[in-house]
């Protein structure tokens, strides 16, 4: 590698796709500055998005700050996230060099104060990446919304993100605008809880109408949504993506957690299993052939062999498209790490298994309904990339990096990749 011209940053980025967009929005305004993206080994200065979604997410969080504190260059660490903000004291105490910020919006300024830099310096003249986002990724987020009103057993987000917000309409379609001039084809909205999202802070214009004004206000070629819970499945918003003639990808992640209601009520989710399937029904109603991906827990305090299997038909039967399984972890401070009826890790272990066995089997036969169809593919990796239904798939004919390029499916593979020519 060539020697750095400015200062050198690294990032490193645990946990949720929001940290993702965080992380990018943090190194794009330190290399506006003139601070080059370097490995850690590196670095002057390395920022550490944490995540405390679970105990063993901590724990990782805690780790990762010794090891890059302990590096041989003797960087400058700076935390910040969820458990900065649960356990700030903590975390300064791994090290002389290790500097807490809980405000990410504070962290551009602190970090270019330890580099000998001016926040001033901060502007849109400075040499910027030619990928859409600093630290490489081809489909930019853009965060629209932040924290969580909801209150389930075992999450400790809400505490560490604070209650729901939005970001105002103007800013959202100004980071658009930015991300289209970085070259995005595609984006994704994203938010903690991104159906929550409210216009100007009322109560009548929400994700939908976003979307829309998106659609209408930028030349975006495709915008995604990320995860959205099952209430947020609405008329509304799928109307919106199906009259955008393939501008809103058609694919939702609906977070599920559980196919069991018994389950689903310990949680305290705020749906039934029925009112998950209603959600399921007129979402391919609306979109006929939408990819569906959602969140499973196993393992989740109380949960009987009877429980598993009534969760583990429920998802047969709604053939999602991607199905993110974790066995249960708890979290300090929330009511489930007390609660009665712990699961055995063991047989956690099996449950999480039998679920995932399902998913790659359900992965397979969605991605074979799409074989012989035209679809826009965008390259994310050298001749890999992703489908408008967030599949796999390899490409032919070498197109460039971060393109969204018309391809016809071809074949499926065993673990369900997709192979594709241009169209």
């Amino acid at each position: 590698m060539t020697a750095a011209a400015g200062p050198r940053v690294a990032f490193v980025n645990l946990g949720c796709r929001v940290n993702r967009v965080e992380t990018d929005l943090i190194a794009n305004r330190l290399e506006r500055a003139g601070c080059v993206l370097v490995p850690e080994a590196e670095a002057e200065l390395i920022v550490i998005n944490t995540c405390a979604v679970t105990g063993e997410a901590e724990a990782k969080t805690r780790k990762t700050i010794r090891h890059a504190a302990h590096l041989p260059a003797a960087p400058v660490v700076v935390a910040t996230g969820c458990v900065a903000n649960l356990f700030r004291s903590e975390l300064e105490e791994l090290g002389p060099n290790v500097l807490v910020e809980p405000n990410k919006a504070e962290v551009p300024a602190l970090a270019l104060r330890e580099l000998g830099l001016d926040e001033s310096s901060v502007g849109d003249d400075g040499e910027l990446a030619v990928t859409p986002t600093p630290t490489g990724r081809m489909r930019p987020g853009i965060k629209v919304q932040d924290g969580c009103d909801n209150r389930c057993t075992y999450c400790i987000v809400w505490k560490a993100r604070g209650a729901a917000r939005s970001l105002e309409p103007g800013k959202v379609i100004s980071a658009v605008n930015e991300a289209v001039a970085r070259g995005a084809h595609e984006v994704v909205l994203t938010g903690i809880n991104l159906g929550s999202y409210r216009m100007d802070g009322g109560v009548e214009g929400g994700l939908p109408e976003l979307l829309q004004t998106v659609l209408d206000q930028t030349a975006i070629e495709r915008v995604r949504l990320s995860s959205i819970e099952p209430p947020d499945v609405t008329e509304r918003l799928l109307g919106v993506m199906a009259a955008s003639q393939g501008r809103v990808a058609p694919f939702l992640h609906v977070c599920l957690q559980s196919g069991c209601d018994a389950t689903l009520r310990r949680m305290a989710r705020v749906y039934d299993t029925a009112f998950f399937r209603q959600a399921v029904e007129l979402s391919r109603a609306y979109l006929p052939g939408i990819a569906l991906g959602t969140d499973l827990i196993v393992g989740f305090p109380g949960e009987t062999d009877a429980d598993f299997q009534e969760s583990l038909a429920f998802c047969r039967q709604m053939s999602f498209a991607k199905m993110h399984v974790f066995r249960y972890s708890k979290r300090p401070g929330t009511p489930a790490a007390t609660a009665p009826g712990q699961v055995d890790p063991h047989v956690m272990a099996e449950r999480g298994r039998r679920m995932r066995d399902l998913a790659a089997q359900m992965r397979h036969d969605q991605a074979a309904l799409h074989v012989g169809e035209l679809d826009k593919v965008l390259v994310e990796y050298p001749g890999r990339g992703v489908t408008s239904g967030l599949f796999d798939v390899v490409v032919a004919g070498n197109p460039a990096l971060g393109d969204l390029v018309s391809a016809r499916i071809v074949s499926v593979a065993g673990d369900g990749t997709l192979s594709a020519v241009p169209a």
